[in-house]
């Protein structure tokens, strides 16, 4: 595949300002050594590895760009892209289902004007980031050798040039996404982005993560309040006779049309989707990277009816994605067993924290999870356009009314 390789031209007066530049790679494998060498050791969903599973086995209707920056030569940074079409009302399911009974006139009229608005909102996005996780995963640079500032003027720069790129081959992306900047990043960054390179600032849900520090399991429940402890326990109780399996390589080949089936029943009736996974992903997970990708499933008389993945991310555990029988969902309390399991892994593990990512952010909060705000940056390549951003993500971003749980002793006695 071609590479493009630019050199970085800044309005800054500082010499050394012409010691960077970037190439962008249309595959990983390109990128290769250079990648590696500026890919963070800590951060494997950054790593050359991982990204090759996920271009062999794209989401549908995604393409890739990688970008390798350098300084004197030297690789001092990378980031991913995504590029991805993106048409609202294909992507917007929450509220859009034909209600069982007439709503209020003002209700009917209300989701007929969000159709037709969300039907006229199409077009492919550069996302500087990845969809199919929740957090800082879509660009590194390495503060020693190149400061904060500049990285952000670096990669706002590549962005545009790969923007132009695509448009030269008739790949037209007015919208760029940068994804997923936690607040330490925020203050720079963030900042300079919105001030200085017109981005619109925006947040959705949290990123909910639990702190790990119990010695066991066992530990993790002795910690909780008397209510929460007495519902765990209510829950386990609940999934008795379930047998529960990790499966290998074979089992998931096997088990393959019924795990897609359960992820896209899961995956379909979240209120906003932009990711249709690959149906054989979850299976290139494992058969490339069977120590860190682990999937675990549920079944009743024989029948899987739930599953759940994890991906071990250094001292972090990341909870992936799931599928579950919404019909048994109640009566076996799946999803929560699915959290309470999820977390004895990582206990055992040793980790320091797991992942929940963002959605179902009450429940997590119950097992103990805690939000983390991520902040987001579109920018319209359109002047005018650009100015009416900051009310069109108003208008599309899903809402989750949730309450915060607090299940731990002490904290849990306010509820």
């Amino acid at each position: 595949m071609p590479t493009r390789e630019l050199t970085l031209r800044t309005s800054s007066n500082n010499t050394e300002a012409s010691n960077f530049r970037f190439s962008m790679f249309r595959s990983i494998e390109a990128a290769g050594h250079d990648w590696d060498m500026a890919a963070p050791e800590h951060d494997l969903f950054l790593q050359r590895r991982f990204l090759s599973v996920m271009e062999s086995h794209p989401p549908i209707g995604m393409r890739f760009a990688y970008l390798v920056f350098y300084g004197d030569n030297q690789p001092v940074g990378v980031a991913l892209c995504q590029i991805k079409y993106f048409k609202a009302d294909d992507n917007i399911q929450d509220g859009m289902e034909v209600p069982e009974k007439e709503p209020c006139f003002f209700t009917g009229l209300s989701r007929w004007v969000k159709r037709w608005v969300a039907g006229k909102v199409a077009a492919d996005i550069l996302i500087c980031g990845n969809m199919l996780l929740t957090g800082e995963h879509g660009f590194y640079f390495n503060e020693a050798k190149i400061g904060k500032e500049k990285s952000v003027e670096l990669l706002e720069n590549a962005l545009v040039t790969v923007v132009n790129v695509f448009e030269k081959e008739g790949v037209k992306m007015p919208v760029i996404l940068v994804k997923d900047l936690t607040p330490e990043q925020r203050p720079v960054q963030g900042v300079d982005l919105v001030n200085h390179k017109g981005f619109v600032e925006f947040e959705i849900q949290p990123n909910m993560v639990l702190p790990l520090h119990y010695k066991d399991f066992d530990d993790y429940l002795q910690s909780m309040s008397t209510k929460y402890r007495t519902r765990a326990k209510r829950a386990f109780k609940r999934i008795e006779g379930i047998e529960k399996r990790e499966l290998t390589q074979a089992d998931i080949q096997r088990e393959l049309p019924r795990l897609y089936h359960l992820y896209r029943e899961i995956a379909h009736n979240a209120g906003f989707n932009m990711v249709d996974l690959n149906e054989h992903y979850l299976l290139a997970l494992k058969q490339f990277m069977p120590e860190e990708f682990r999937m675990y499933a549920y079944y009743l008389n024989g029948e899987l009816i739930a599953f759940y993945t994890t991906i071990q991310n250094g001292e972090e555990l990341e909870a992936h994605f799931l599928g579950y029988d919404k019909v048994h969902n109640h009566e076996y309390q799946l999803y929560l067993n699915i959290l309470y399991d999820i977390i004895r892994i990582g206990i055992d593990g040793g980790c320091h924290q797991i992942v929940f990512a963002r959605t179902a952010l009450e429940i997590k909060s119950s097992v103990g999870a805690l939000p983390r705000d991520l902040y987001c940056y579109l920018r319209h390549q359109h002047v005018l356009a650009n100015r009416f951003t900051g009310a069109m993500l108003d208008y599309f971003k899903p809402v989750e009314m949730w309450q915060q749980r607090h299940p731990f002793k002490g904290h849990a006695l306010s509820e």
